[in-house]
């Protein structure tokens, strides 16, 4: 049986991988500033990252992001992560000035990719240095959430522009539900009993109050929203600037 050359075996399996790098498709565009796909990160540091780092764009111009997945899908880390970086538009067009966080979950990955624009004051070496001293050893010893904070950290003190200071990571973590005292279940159950009543003798009446408090709530989340607006890129470019690291 013919085999092939060690040459020849090689140019097919790089051949291989420019066709499913260039049949590679971003994934659609994030919404929010902090993104979770891989369920990674507790909700409360998605939330806190989320809301930080749009303020972080108000006060600056600037814009970062984290965004979590599960795989890059067989594509090379610096390639999926600069093409998706362009695809998305990250940062403002001609000013290319954001940085994105990218982590996989399921490959144990994580790549800083830099715009142009922020290169001079986000060189290679830096980004590198943020990854092996923030965040690699605090994926290491099984805390995703203070991983992925601190990598925030030590990134927005490197740009600048914060106005507040960051919030500690314990005010960020899961806080266990407080348990209802006897009298606190005596109490909403007579309430639940009170109203049940009240559904049943009046109906009508019930319905409508319903139908009240549902139509007004609506409007509350229609001009508040979960921060004052979504994200949105600008048209950023990224050169393949950053670095990436594994645990």
């Amino acid at each position: 049986m013919h085999r092939l050359k060690p040459w020849a075996a090689l140019a097919v399996f790089l051949s291989c991988l420019g066709a499913l790098a260039a049949s590679f498709q971003p994934p659609a565009p994030p919404t929010r500033w902090a993104t979770d796909t891989a369920g990674f990160l507790s909700e409360s540091t998605r939330r806190t990252l989320d809301a930080r780092l749009q303020k972080y764009e108000q006060d600056t111009g600037r814009q970062v992001i984290v965004w979590v997945g599960e795989t890059t899908g067989g594509v090379p880390l610096e390639e999926w992560a600069a093409r998706t970086f362009e695809a998305w538009g990250i940062g403002k067009k001609g000013r290319d000035d954001g940085v994105a966080v990218f982590v996989f979950a399921g490959e144990r990955k994580i790549r800083l990719e830099v715009g142009y624009g922020i290169e001079p004051v986000v060189p290679d070496a830096i980004a590198s240095r943020i990854i092996q001293q923030e965040a690699i050893p605090r994926f290491q010893a099984g805390d995703p959430d203070a991983a992925v904070i601190a990598t925030v950290d030590a990134l927005l003190r490197t740009l600048g522009g914060e106005t507040s200071p960051p919030p500690p990571v314990a005010a960020v973590r899961e806080r266990p539900a407080p348990e209802l005292t006897p009298a606190q279940m005596i109490f909403y159950g007579l309430i639940a009993l009170v109203m049940l009543i009240f559904l049943i003798t009046h109906p009508r009446l019930a319905f409508y109050l319903l139908l009240q408090i549902l139509s007004s709530g609506g409007g509350r989340r229609g001009s508040g929203g979960s921060g004052g607006g979504s994200f949105r890129g600008g048209g950023g470019r990224s050169g393949g600037g950053g670095a990436s690291g594994s645990w």
